[in-house]
């Protein structure tokens, strides 16, 4: 197993919530290991990792995270719809700890009589890992669960310590929410309810601002329900966000005709967060008010709508919704079916900053909108000329999940068609694909993921849902995706088999591996042999002094000089690893975390020269910098050296 699951990664580039970060990015641009070159049949395989039930949530990524009686780890954590939660040493895969969310005389909750989510409803959506470094890692995610005598139905908000699974002090929170409003499910007195049956947690969970956002989807539309996103303090775990975007459910639709909808679902896709104060969500088919005030739906419904959400309050500040809305919510075509991305700034033909951000859903548009001006309703005339961009046929099919962005790439996995690549200049998307797999996708295509190496060795990695009923892992060349570098069914005799199809997956790579959820278990990729860096730590002397000008609030900052004992020259790359580290510290900027060579589970930082080696007698001198809650930092220095895995 170890042989197997080799790699490197990043502190900053821990898998922590859903497509990676809270723009949805799906990249992980600190990959060292897995290259365009070293992934492909012969040198890249599969290992599987058992759990209890359906894994429809992303597997998580932890480095170098202390777990209770054994010390420093890289974790992955799991959760399935049997209300489970694991956590795997990511390594070796032994298990550290499983808890059941389950309270004594309950059950997952059964299907609720829609085939969406089967055979039971537990843990549907993504969690979020916060981690500290005066206290443990924190899992934050939702449980639906069922008791009986009589049967109730419970949706929780949990946080679990990730040293060990137990609950952090007032959790779990039963969650209960009201909002002002006359439509569906209203209580009569002016307020419509959260009523914990009728809805599911499908959409990931984002933090931002120590608050854990949650939006809900319908089961199957089955009336009634509306908008919901309730936002809980990681430290209090108080509920302290609540808006409801369908609140009076006018007017209603032919599908929807006692006015519900406007769920958020996003195919798994959690609502996504920019670096200036907002949230972004796209929700599905339901009610639009077209009887505007200063542009904004009188009755606050906004169905089929690219909403922007301020962080304050959660009150829509500015929204896109298609001109031909209502036709959409007529026939269940609803934007809610995809993710935001957040882009990164870029600048247009004139040489000004734009600010956008990027989604699709079931009609197959992909809508680019300017964050500054996101364009609102045109009512006027039958197009959409109103938002910054809407290309209409290029994608060829509904999108169902999040798109995926690299350097100026950005990627859609639609249904029925290839995952196609287009490519942004002067902050215009191109209208038609650069490039596309030669595979095509069934429902209900893919979210792809990314990996590389800063802005090198680009890998798209996609997962299929099979015709077969088989799972299939796909990797491609990034700036190339007709250039397919391995797929789960090439190796001979089924090697890479890892199990049955399951929708709306997505890959999660970090540390040389990647992790893929299935029906009953995750597959693990990752080489088939390694060579490991040298440990040469007794050819070098190791002096540490902490420099005291740089102590701040919460930080250490240590001047480390490695020199250099032996009698020759010490081949780069050089590293230095921190083991057994204090439980209550991290490195801030570490370059990964060993993987490969025993103890796993350590921060390192690069020390390589500028000239490439360590000649005999050469000093090489860096700034350390430590979050840490105690005076002084402990840990025990170890070298290596060499173009090995770490």
């Amino acid at each position: 197993m170890a042989a197997l699951l080799g790699g490197s990664t990043a502190f900053a580039t821990d898998v922590l919530t859903f497509h990676n970060d809270p723009a949805r990015t799906g990249l992980n641009d600190r990959e060292t290991i897995l290259t365009p070159r070293n992934v492909n049949q012969a040198s890249f395989g599969l290992l599987n990792l058992p759990v209890d039930g359906k894994v429809d949530a992303q597997p998580l990524y932890v480095s170098s995270e202390p777990i209770d009686g054994i010390g420093r780890k890289n974790v992955l954590v799991v959760a399935t719809e049997h209300d489970s939660v694991y956590a795997f040493d990511a390594d070796s895969g032994t298990l550290y700890w499983k808890v059941s969310l389950l309270r004594t005389g309950e059950v997952p909750s059964d299907s609720r009589g829609c085939g969406q989510v089967t055979p039971e409803i537990g843990i549907t959506a993504t969690p979020v890992i916060v981690r500290a470094a005066n206290n443990p890692g924190e899992i934050y995610l939702v449980a639906m669960s069922k008791g009986s005598s009589p049967t109730t139905y419970h949706q929780r908000f949990h946080a679990l310590s990730l040293s060990d699974g137990s609950e952090k002090a007032g959790s779990p929170v039963e969650i209960e929410a009201s909002f002002p409003g006359k439509g569906p499910g209203n209580n009569g007195s002016g307020h419509v309810i959260f009523n914990p049956a009728n809805y599911k947690e499908r959409a990931a969970l984002l933090l931002h601002n120590n608050i854990i956002y949650t939006a809900w989807a319908s089961h199957c539309d089955i009336s009634p329900y509306t908008g919901w996103i309730i936002g809980y303090h990681t430290h209090s775990l108080a509920q302290v966000r609540v808006l409801n975007v369908n609140p009076n459910g006018y007017p209603t639709s032919t599908f929807l005709p006692d006015g519900s909808g406007n769920s958020f679902w996003g195919s798994g896709a959690g609502l996504a967060a920019d670096n200036n104060g907002y949230l972004y969500g796209l929700c599905a088919n339901g009610p639009f008010d077209t009887r505007l005030i200063n542009g904004f739906p009188k009755a606050g419904d906004y169905g089929d709508s690219f909403l922007k959400l301020s962080a304050q309050d959660l009150t829509v500040t500015d929204y896109f919704t298609p001109y031909n809305q209502a036709q959409e919510a007529a026939s269940d075509t609803d934007l809610g079916a995809g993710g935001v991305l957040i882009l990164p700034d870029m600048t247009n033909s004139s040489g000004t900053l734009v600010r956008l951000a990027a989604g699709a859903g079931k009609d197959g548009h992909i809508y680019i909108v300017n964050r500054e001006q996101l364009g609102k309703i045109n009512l006027k005339t039958s197009d959409n000329s109103n938002v910054y961009q809407d290309i209409s046929d290029a994608l060829g099919g509904s999108v169902y999940g999040s798109p995926a962005y690299f350097d100026g790439f950005l990627f859609f996995g639609p249904v029925g068609t290839t995952l196609k690549q287009f490519t942004f200049k002067q902050g215009l998307l191109s209208a038609s694909a650069s490039s596309s797999t030669t595979t095509t996708f069934g429902y209900p295509g893919t979210t792809p993921s990314l990996s590389s190496n800063h802005r090198q060795s680009g890998i798209l990695w996609a997962y299929e849902n099979a015709a077969s009923g088989t799972a299939i892992l796909h990797a491609y060349n990034a700036l190339d995706l007709a250039q397919e570098l391995y797929n789960s069914g090439q190796a001979p005799s089924g090697r890479d088999t890892f199990g049955t199809g399951n929708k709306f997956i997505v890959p999660t790579v970090c540390n040389g591996k990647v992790f893929v959820a299935t029906t009953n278990s995750v597959g693990v990729f990752g080489l088939l042999s390694i060579v490991a860096a040298q440990n040469v730590t007794q050819w070098v002397k190791v002096d540490r002094v902490e420099d005291p000008e740089e102590r701040s609030n919460g930080t250490v900052t240590e001047r480390v000089s490695l020199t250099n004992t032996g009698s020759n020259a010490i081949a780069g790359p050089i590293s230095l690893a921190f083991d057994e580290l204090s439980a209550d510290s991290y490195v801030a900027d570490p370059e990964g975390s060993t993987t490969a060579v025993a103890p796993t589970g350590s921060f390192f930082v690069d020390f390589t020269p500028a000239a490439g080696e360590l000649v005999k007698g050469q000093t090489e001198t860096r700034l350390v910098v430590f979050r840490s809650s105690s005076e002084a930092v402990r840990y025990e220095p170890r070298v290596l050296a060499g173009p090995g895995v770490r």
